[in-house]
Protein backbone atom coordinates (compact mmCIF):
# COMPACT_ATOMS: atom_id res chain seq x y z
CA UNK A 1 0.00 0.00 0.00
CA UNK A 2 1.47 3.21 -0.40
CA UNK A 3 2.12 5.89 1.92
CA UNK A 4 0.58 9.15 1.95
CA UNK A 5 3.14 11.62 1.32
CA UNK A 6 2.82 15.78 0.87
CA UNK A 7 3.85 15.17 -3.18
CA UNK A 8 1.29 12.85 -3.63
CA UNK A 9 -1.57 14.96 -1.89
CA UNK A 10 -0.86 18.01 -3.93
CA UNK A 11 -1.42 16.16 -6.74
CA UNK A 12 -4.57 14.05 -5.39
CA UNK A 13 -6.04 17.98 -4.71
CA UNK A 14 -5.62 19.40 -8.28
CA UNK A 15 -6.81 16.74 -10.20
CA UNK A 16 -9.70 17.14 -7.78
CA UNK A 17 -9.89 20.64 -9.17
CA UNK A 18 -9.29 19.88 -12.80
CA UNK A 19 -12.15 17.04 -12.37
CA UNK A 20 -14.52 20.08 -11.51
CA UNK A 21 -13.22 23.26 -13.67
CA UNK A 22 -13.89 21.42 -16.75
CA UNK A 23 -17.42 20.32 -16.87
CA UNK A 24 -18.34 23.47 -15.13
CA UNK A 25 -16.45 25.29 -18.58
CA UNK A 26 -18.64 23.70 -20.84
CA UNK A 27 -21.40 24.28 -19.29
CA UNK A 28 -21.21 27.95 -19.35
CA UNK A 29 -20.46 28.12 -23.48
CA UNK A 30 -22.28 28.87 -26.14
CA UNK A 31 -20.37 29.29 -29.31
CA UNK A 32 -17.31 27.43 -27.62
CA UNK A 33 -19.94 24.21 -28.08
CA UNK A 34 -21.04 25.09 -31.46
CA UNK A 35 -18.06 25.60 -33.47
CA UNK A 36 -15.46 23.45 -34.68
CA UNK A 37 -12.93 22.78 -31.99
CA UNK A 38 -9.53 21.56 -33.02
CA UNK A 39 -7.33 19.80 -29.71
CA UNK A 40 -4.16 18.04 -29.55
CA UNK A 41 -2.36 17.25 -26.49
CA UNK A 42 0.67 18.90 -27.62
CA UNK A 43 2.75 21.33 -25.71
CA UNK A 44 2.77 25.13 -27.26
CA UNK A 45 3.18 28.38 -26.19
CA UNK A 46 1.24 31.79 -27.07
CA UNK A 47 2.13 33.09 -30.47
CA UNK A 48 2.29 29.49 -32.05
CA UNK A 49 0.47 28.74 -35.54
CA UNK A 50 -2.06 25.76 -35.78
CA UNK A 51 -3.30 24.57 -39.43
CA UNK A 52 -6.63 23.33 -39.18
CA UNK A 53 -7.16 20.72 -42.58
CA UNK A 54 -10.30 21.96 -44.93
CA UNK A 55 -11.79 19.11 -46.96
CA UNK A 56 -11.04 19.75 -50.91
CA UNK A 57 -13.18 20.12 -53.64
CA UNK A 58 -13.93 17.36 -55.97
CA UNK A 59 -15.71 16.87 -59.13
CA UNK A 60 -17.54 13.77 -60.55
CA UNK A 61 -16.72 12.32 -63.91
CA UNK A 62 -18.59 10.70 -66.30
CA UNK A 63 -16.97 7.76 -67.50
CA UNK A 64 -17.87 6.51 -70.98
CA UNK A 65 -17.82 3.30 -72.03
CA UNK A 66 -14.39 2.14 -72.43
CA UNK A 67 -13.39 5.46 -71.05
CA UNK A 68 -10.86 6.07 -68.41
CA UNK A 69 -10.80 7.56 -64.96
CA UNK A 70 -9.73 11.41 -64.47
CA UNK A 71 -7.21 11.57 -61.57
CA UNK A 72 -7.67 14.56 -59.68
CA UNK A 73 -5.41 15.93 -57.24
CA UNK A 74 -7.23 17.62 -54.32
CA UNK A 75 -5.44 20.56 -53.22
CA UNK A 76 -5.77 20.17 -49.11
CA UNK A 77 -6.05 23.44 -48.02
CA UNK A 78 -5.54 24.85 -44.58
CA UNK A 79 -6.25 27.78 -42.02
CA UNK A 80 -4.20 29.02 -40.05
CA UNK A 81 -5.47 29.78 -36.20
CA UNK A 82 -2.80 31.97 -34.11
CA UNK A 83 -2.95 30.85 -30.39
CA UNK A 84 -2.99 34.32 -29.52
CA UNK A 85 -5.04 34.06 -26.15
CA UNK A 86 -3.60 32.91 -22.78
CA UNK A 87 -5.90 33.25 -20.08
CA UNK A 88 -6.08 32.52 -16.99
CA UNK A 89 -8.52 32.65 -13.72
CA UNK A 90 -6.71 32.92 -10.08
CA UNK A 91 -7.72 32.44 -7.07
CA UNK A 92 -6.76 31.64 -3.34
CA UNK A 93 -8.52 28.81 -0.68
CA UNK A 94 -7.92 29.60 2.69
CA UNK A 95 -8.25 26.08 3.95
CA UNK A 96 -8.15 23.88 1.13
CA UNK A 97 -8.66 20.37 3.41
CA UNK A 98 -12.56 22.22 4.52
CA UNK A 99 -12.52 22.25 0.35
CA UNK A 100 -11.57 18.99 -0.62
CA UNK A 101 -13.73 17.81 2.58
CA UNK A 102 -17.01 19.28 0.97
CA UNK A 103 -17.38 19.37 -2.56
CA UNK A 104 -19.88 21.99 -2.62
CA UNK A 105 -17.34 24.25 -1.32
CA UNK A 106 -15.10 23.63 -3.84
CA UNK A 107 -17.78 24.10 -6.78
CA UNK A 108 -18.29 27.56 -5.22
CA UNK A 109 -14.72 28.79 -5.47
CA UNK A 110 -14.61 27.47 -9.23
CA UNK A 111 -17.70 28.75 -10.67
CA UNK A 112 -16.82 32.05 -10.51
CA UNK A 113 -13.05 31.41 -12.35
CA UNK A 114 -14.95 29.36 -15.35
CA UNK A 115 -18.00 31.82 -16.12
CA UNK A 116 -14.91 34.09 -16.46
CA UNK A 117 -13.13 32.44 -18.90
CA UNK A 118 -15.63 30.87 -20.54
CA UNK A 119 -16.99 34.58 -21.31
CA UNK A 120 -13.38 35.58 -22.82
CA UNK A 121 -13.62 32.41 -25.16
CA UNK A 122 -17.31 33.50 -25.64
CA UNK A 123 -16.32 36.83 -26.60
CA UNK A 124 -13.42 36.39 -28.84
CA UNK A 125 -15.83 33.42 -30.99
CA UNK A 126 -18.39 36.33 -32.06
CA UNK A 127 -16.22 38.68 -32.21
CA UNK A 128 -15.09 37.19 -35.66
CA UNK A 129 -18.80 38.00 -37.09
CA UNK A 130 -17.24 40.83 -39.13
CA UNK A 131 -14.46 38.40 -40.87
CA UNK A 132 -17.91 36.69 -42.62
CA UNK A 133 -17.24 38.66 -45.80
CA UNK A 134 -18.48 35.76 -48.85
CA UNK A 135 -22.20 36.67 -47.79
CA UNK A 136 -23.51 40.05 -48.28
CA UNK A 137 -24.77 40.64 -44.40
CA UNK A 138 -28.68 40.30 -43.93
CA UNK A 139 -31.02 42.78 -41.85
CA UNK A 140 -30.98 46.20 -41.00
CA UNK A 141 -29.18 47.33 -38.13
CA UNK A 142 -31.74 48.86 -35.23
CA UNK A 143 -34.67 47.29 -36.84
CA UNK A 144 -36.62 43.98 -35.54
CA UNK A 145 -35.32 40.91 -36.82
CA UNK A 146 -37.62 39.19 -38.66
CA UNK A 147 -38.71 35.55 -39.88
CA UNK A 148 -37.99 36.52 -43.86
CA UNK A 149 -34.59 37.64 -42.72
CA UNK A 150 -33.53 34.36 -40.98
CA UNK A 151 -34.86 32.47 -43.93
CA UNK A 152 -32.81 34.33 -46.50
CA UNK A 153 -29.68 33.46 -44.13
CA UNK A 154 -30.78 30.14 -44.53
CA UNK A 155 -30.84 30.25 -48.08
CA UNK A 156 -27.42 32.02 -47.97
CA UNK A 157 -26.03 28.91 -46.90
CA UNK A 158 -27.53 26.61 -48.73
CA UNK A 159 -26.35 28.21 -51.80
CA UNK A 160 -22.66 27.78 -49.84
CA UNK A 161 -23.36 24.28 -50.12
CA UNK A 162 -23.43 23.70 -46.22
CA UNK A 163 -23.99 19.97 -46.64
CA UNK A 164 -28.10 19.27 -45.29
CA UNK A 165 -26.63 16.86 -42.68
CA UNK A 166 -24.52 19.57 -41.21
CA UNK A 167 -26.45 21.58 -38.04
CA UNK A 168 -26.83 25.46 -38.97
CA UNK A 169 -26.87 27.94 -36.17
CA UNK A 170 -28.27 31.60 -35.24
CA UNK A 171 -26.70 32.92 -32.29
CA UNK A 172 -28.55 36.49 -31.23
CA UNK A 173 -28.60 38.66 -28.59
CA UNK A 174 -31.16 38.71 -25.83
CA UNK A 175 -33.48 41.38 -27.89
CA UNK A 176 -33.36 39.50 -31.07
CA UNK A 177 -34.41 36.03 -29.27
CA UNK A 178 -37.67 38.39 -27.82
CA UNK A 179 -38.32 39.13 -30.96
CA UNK A 180 -38.22 35.46 -33.07
CA UNK A 181 -40.20 34.32 -29.97
CA UNK A 182 -42.61 37.42 -30.96
CA UNK A 183 -43.10 35.72 -34.93
CA UNK A 184 -46.90 34.84 -34.21
CA UNK A 185 -46.67 31.57 -36.70
CA UNK A 186 -44.28 30.53 -34.56
CA UNK A 187 -44.93 31.68 -31.00
CA UNK A 188 -49.03 29.86 -30.79
CA UNK A 189 -49.64 26.12 -30.65
CA UNK A 190 -52.22 26.53 -32.96
CA UNK A 191 -49.65 27.67 -35.92
CA UNK A 192 -46.65 25.78 -34.66
CA UNK A 193 -47.45 22.63 -32.52
CA UNK A 194 -45.64 21.26 -29.92
CA UNK A 195 -42.72 24.06 -31.16
CA UNK A 196 -44.96 26.88 -30.65
CA UNK A 197 -46.14 25.44 -26.71
CA UNK A 198 -42.11 25.26 -25.53
CA UNK A 199 -41.53 29.10 -27.31
CA UNK A 200 -44.80 30.31 -25.20
CA UNK A 201 -44.19 28.34 -21.85
CA UNK A 202 -40.53 27.30 -21.89
CA UNK A 203 -39.25 30.47 -23.40
CA UNK A 204 -36.92 28.44 -25.66
CA UNK A 205 -37.56 28.83 -29.51
CA UNK A 206 -35.28 25.66 -30.35
CA UNK A 207 -35.46 24.86 -34.44
CA UNK A 208 -36.52 27.44 -36.32
CA UNK A 209 -36.25 27.40 -40.51
CA UNK A 210 -33.46 24.63 -39.36
CA UNK A 211 -31.44 27.32 -37.84
CA UNK A 212 -30.61 26.14 -34.16
CA UNK A 213 -31.27 29.35 -32.35
CA UNK A 214 -29.54 30.41 -29.37
CA UNK A 215 -29.09 33.46 -27.34
CA UNK A 216 -25.32 35.01 -26.26
CA UNK A 217 -24.77 38.36 -24.25
CA UNK A 218 -21.94 38.34 -26.35
CA UNK A 219 -23.40 39.47 -29.32
CA UNK A 220 -20.95 42.34 -30.67
CA UNK A 221 -22.84 45.84 -31.24
CA UNK A 222 -21.73 48.65 -33.01
CA UNK A 223 -22.46 52.23 -33.82
CA UNK A 224 -24.70 54.58 -32.11
CA UNK A 225 -28.32 55.41 -32.86
CA UNK A 226 -29.18 53.26 -33.60
CA UNK A 227 -27.18 50.03 -32.57
CA UNK A 228 -26.42 47.51 -34.49
CA UNK A 229 -26.76 44.02 -33.40
CA UNK A 230 -24.46 41.50 -35.34
CA UNK A 231 -25.68 38.31 -35.00
CA UNK A 232 -24.17 34.92 -36.60
CA UNK A 233 -25.45 32.24 -38.92
CA UNK A 234 -23.39 29.33 -39.50
CA UNK A 235 -22.61 25.88 -39.65
CA UNK A 236 -20.01 24.36 -37.49
CA UNK A 237 -17.13 24.18 -39.73
CA UNK A 238 -17.59 27.81 -40.40
CA UNK A 239 -15.59 28.83 -37.44
CA UNK A 240 -12.19 26.94 -35.98
CA UNK A 241 -11.66 27.03 -32.33
CA UNK A 242 -8.24 25.98 -31.68
CA UNK A 243 -6.89 25.01 -28.14
CA UNK A 244 -3.32 23.31 -27.17
CA UNK A 245 -1.25 22.18 -24.09
CA UNK A 246 0.33 24.75 -21.88
CA UNK A 247 3.27 23.33 -20.15
CA UNK A 248 3.96 22.22 -16.88
CA UNK A 249 5.98 24.25 -14.62
CA UNK A 250 9.64 22.84 -14.15
CA UNK A 251 9.39 19.90 -11.34
CA UNK A 252 10.56 21.49 -7.49
CA UNK A 253 9.02 24.94 -8.10
CA UNK A 254 6.81 24.74 -5.79
CA UNK A 255 3.73 24.36 -7.86
CA UNK A 256 1.54 21.51 -8.98
CA UNK A 257 0.52 20.87 -12.27
CA UNK A 258 -2.73 18.74 -13.98
CA UNK A 259 -4.73 18.87 -17.25
CA UNK A 260 -8.44 18.72 -17.50
CA UNK A 261 -9.34 17.71 -20.91
CA UNK A 262 -13.00 16.54 -22.59
CA UNK A 263 -14.42 16.47 -25.82
CA UNK A 264 -11.70 18.42 -27.64
CA UNK A 265 -10.93 20.69 -24.91
CA UNK A 266 -8.31 21.30 -22.50
CA UNK A 267 -7.02 23.48 -19.96
CA UNK A 268 -4.42 23.04 -17.38
CA UNK A 269 -4.43 23.79 -13.81
CA UNK A 270 -1.69 25.22 -10.65
CA UNK A 271 -1.91 24.81 -7.88
CA UNK A 272 0.82 26.93 -5.45
CA UNK A 273 1.36 28.01 -2.34
CA UNK A 274 1.26 32.24 -1.33
CA UNK A 275 3.26 32.78 1.93
CA UNK A 276 1.32 36.25 1.84
CA UNK A 277 -1.92 34.93 2.35
CA UNK A 278 -0.71 31.85 3.70
CA UNK A 279 -2.80 30.34 1.63
CA UNK A 280 -2.75 28.18 -1.77
CA UNK A 281 -3.29 29.78 -5.05
CA UNK A 282 -5.27 28.02 -7.85
CA UNK A 283 -4.72 29.28 -11.25
CA UNK A 284 -6.86 27.95 -14.26
CA UNK A 285 -5.55 28.86 -17.42
CA UNK A 286 -6.39 27.87 -21.63
CA UNK A 287 -3.99 28.62 -24.25
CA UNK A 288 -6.48 28.68 -27.53
CA UNK A 289 -6.61 31.06 -30.67
CA UNK A 290 -9.89 31.09 -32.81
CA UNK A 291 -10.68 32.19 -36.78
CA UNK A 292 -12.72 31.42 -39.86
CA UNK A 293 -12.39 28.01 -41.79
CA UNK A 294 -15.35 28.35 -44.36
CA UNK A 295 -15.77 31.94 -45.18
CA UNK A 296 -18.76 31.06 -47.13
CA UNK A 297 -20.49 28.99 -44.61
CA UNK A 298 -21.54 32.14 -42.11
CA UNK A 299 -23.17 35.04 -42.61
CA UNK A 300 -24.08 38.31 -40.29
CA UNK A 301 -27.80 38.79 -39.28
CA UNK A 302 -27.60 42.57 -38.28
CA UNK A 303 -30.83 43.50 -36.42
Amino acid sequence: MASITSANLANAIVKLVAVEALPSLMGHLVMGNLVNRDFEPQLAQAGDTVNVPIPPTMTANNIAEGGSVVTQNPNLQTAQIVLNNHVEATFQIPDVTKVIAVPDLLRLYMQPAMVALAEKVESDLMGLYSQFTANTPLGTGGTTLTEAVVDSAETKLFEAKVPASASKFLVVDGAGYSQLRQITRFSEYGSAGEAGLRALVDGTIGKLKDFYVFRSQFVKKTGTGPVTTNNLAFSKDAIGLAIRRLPKPLPGTGAVAEYAELGNFGMRVLMSYEPNTLSQKFTVDILYGCGVLRNDHGVQVRS
